[in-house]
């Protein structure tokens, strides 16, 4: 075993020169992303990097790790560390300044960075594939757990008042099933997974491939790993700070997506919304009226 201390980083640089190609492959893959490899399968990141599970449980030991596990529980402990909020803030303070005055400039910088880098990486054929299976679809059923389920919501809230029909599930375990029934193949599944790699995405993308529903992913880097299984990848990046929300791109992401969506039909989406308001006026004009008393039996 390696010394406890010492970075996954700091292992691949000094060991990488022993490595065989292969190996090589996936150590400088961990170092550049190990923060999403901590939930990912020998056999995903083999994958990812091209090459085999084998590999990865090599390199691993290579590393000085006892396995793979051993591994990915050194990664998770430097992540939580590399990723805490109030670390970050106070070891990239300038000298005499205090966390009060860095923190808004650091907000507002990180969010801009991250908003930049999801637009730079919008490919738009890709995007336009994607609203073309959002206009096709039947019904459009949006998948988040955690933080992305908000974003999962959201987007079910957005379609559905553009008169388009669309539900949202942030199930797990047996409860998830229930979910997966009404699935078929003219319905589109939209994904929201920043990084963690968990045993629903592979029953869910199973069932769709079965089923011959399409699948949108939108996600920080898990694209390498599902582009077979998926018909379209579309990429947010995360934040290495964590100054700013999980899901800010994958929200920004999907606006993007549904007003581009509305556009095509602007009479269904200007019907839809004419209903809402009206059903919001009776809602209001129900909730000032004075309740409806039923009629007394004439008993005194």
């Amino acid at each position: 075993m390696g010394n406890e201390e010492e970075s996954l980083r700091a292992r691949i640089a000094r060991c990488l020169p022993k490595m065989s190609r292969a190996e090589r492959t996936v150590a400088e893959y961990l170092r550049d992303h190990g923060r999403y490899a901590i939930f990912a399968t020998a056999e995903q990141i083999g994958g990812a990097t091209a090459t085999s599970d084998a590999t990865v449980v090599r390199t691993a030991k290579s590393l000085g790790f006892a396995g793979l596990m051993d591994l990915r529980r050194s990664l998770a402990r430097e992540v939580a560390l590399e990723t805490s909020p109030s670390h970050r803030l106070l070891t990239e303070l300038p000298d005499g300044a205090t966390a009060g005055d860095a923190v808004v400039d650091k907000v507002f910088t990180d969010a801009t960075e991250r908003l930049a880098a999801t637009w730079r990486l919008v490919q738009s054929d890709e995007f336009l594939h994607a609203v073309d299976l959002l206009d096709d679809a039947r019904e459009v059923l949006s998948f988040g757990l955690g933080a992305s389920s908000l974003v999962a919501r959201y987007l079910t809230m957005r379609l559905v008042r553009m008169g388009r029909r669309a539900r949202s599930t942030g199930a797990t375990g047996f409860q998830l099933a229930d979910d997966l029934l009404g699935i078929g193949p003219d319905d589109v599944v939209v994904l929201y997974i920043p990084g963690r790699i968990l045993g629903e995405i592979e029953v869910l993308l199973d069932h769709a491939e079965e089923v011959g529903a399409s699948v949108v992913l939108v996600s920080s880097s898990l694209g390498p790993l599902f582009a077979s299984r998926v018909d379209v990848t579309l990429t947010a990046p995360q934040s290495a700070s964590n100054f700013t929300g999980e899901m800010l791109s994958a929200e920004v992401l999907t606006d993007a997506l549904v007003l581009r969506l509305a556009s095509r039909d602007e009479n269904r989406a200007t019907k839809t919304s004419e209903l809402l308001t009206s059903l919001r006026s009776d809602l209001i004009n129900g909730v000032l009226r004075a309740p409806r008393l039923p009629r007394g039996d004439g008993v005194a």
